[in-house]
């Protein structure tokens, strides 16, 4: 895709505070219609990346473009960016609905273009509308925070930690909400530290360590990263199945089935293609395999995996 049609090209960003280094020589592109994650432990520089595309914040050296413009110590970020760092900034005292009128009021004719309502049943508070917000729980006043910036009708979105505080049933609404934005045009940027909500929400995930990105792209890629995982194994018969583990190529059995596990799993490190040929052995074997599953799912063992290196690296 070509640069100009990006809706966020950043090439170097560098940000310190004090002598705490927040970004160090980041890159990111970002295309519209697209949903990217931010991933990182605490610390690793999620939260300043996010000011610095919601323009709050302007990196002390590097080339930063949003929606085509520039960003800088004198460049604002455009029309067209909304969401927030670090929670909502919402009324205690107000309803959601006179919450959402207030910010409307500041935001001028884009945002009173839009109907209160219309944003407020979006992100499923309709019932709540003329509840003051200082009796709303987390998740409500995350799910306010959201529908606050779908009042401008934003063509970048930027939210941290949106899902922070759900339910499930905020949960989806705040999904559906994204994904119709994402197949609008609308780039939508968000941080979590669940790679549960990422894998079931994201097109693409950026991992960040120590300010640095130790990885950017799909998913699929993400998950191709974890070339070693474990995986529990329910078999018909766990000890002739450890025994078929135990000679098996490039397999190693690490649980040993017995009366302390109910089900008589067994737990196995391996590749993709080891674990295939294990399973195929068993079924030869005359062993019924009932369950394979991931110990730790695939992307959060890439997640942990990419940054713990860095954390080791700079140990």
């Amino acid at each position: 895709m070509d640069d100009t049609q990006l809706a966020v090209r950043a090439r170097g960003l560098t940000k310190c505070f004090g002598d705490v280094v927040a970004l160090d020589d980041v890159g990111l592109d970002l295309a519209p219609g697209r949903i990217h994650g931010l991933a990182g432990p605490n610390g690793a520089g999620k939260t300043t990346l996010l000011g610095l595309l919601l323009g709050l914040a302007v990196a002390d050296r590097g080339e930063l473009r949003v929606l085509g413009r520039p960003v800088g110590p004198a460049l604002a970020a455009p029309h067209g960016v909304a969401g927030f760092v670090d929670g909502p900034g919402l009324y205690p005292a107000l309803t959601a609905r006179r919450n959402l009128a207030a910010l409307a009021a500041l935001h001028g004719p884009v945002a009173r273009g839009r109907r209160i309502d219309d944003v407020l049943a979006e992100v499923g508070l309709t019932d709540v509308a003329d509840d003051r917000v200082r009796g709303f729980s987390l998740g409500m006043r995350q799910r306010l925070g959201l529908a606050a910036a779908l009042l401008t009708g934003p063509r970048l979105l930027v939210l941290d930690e949106p899902s922070n505080g759900l339910d499930p049933a905020g949960k989806r609404h705040v999904h559906r909400a994204l994904r119709r934005l994402a197949d609008d045009g609308v780039t939508v940027v968000l941080s979590s530290h669940r790679m549960d909500d990422l894998q079931a929400l994201c097109d693409e995930v950026t991992i960040l360590a120590t300010g640095r990105v130790r990885f950017s792209g799909p998913l699929e890629k993400l998950a191709a990263e974890s070339r070693e995982l474990e995986h529990r194994l329910v078999t018909s018969d766990p000890q002739a199945a450890r025994r078929v583990a135990a000679g098996a190529a490039g397999v190693r059995a690490l649980a040993e089935p017995g009366p302390r596990r109910a089900d008589g799993a067994l737990v196995v490190r391996a590749s993709g293609p080891a674990l295939e040929e294990l399973v195929t052995e068993l079924v030869l074997a005359g062993i019924g395999v009932r369950e394979v599953a991931p110990v730790v799912p695939p992307l959060e063992a890439a997640f942990l995996a990419l940054t713990e290196q860095r954390q080791e690296g700079r140990a």
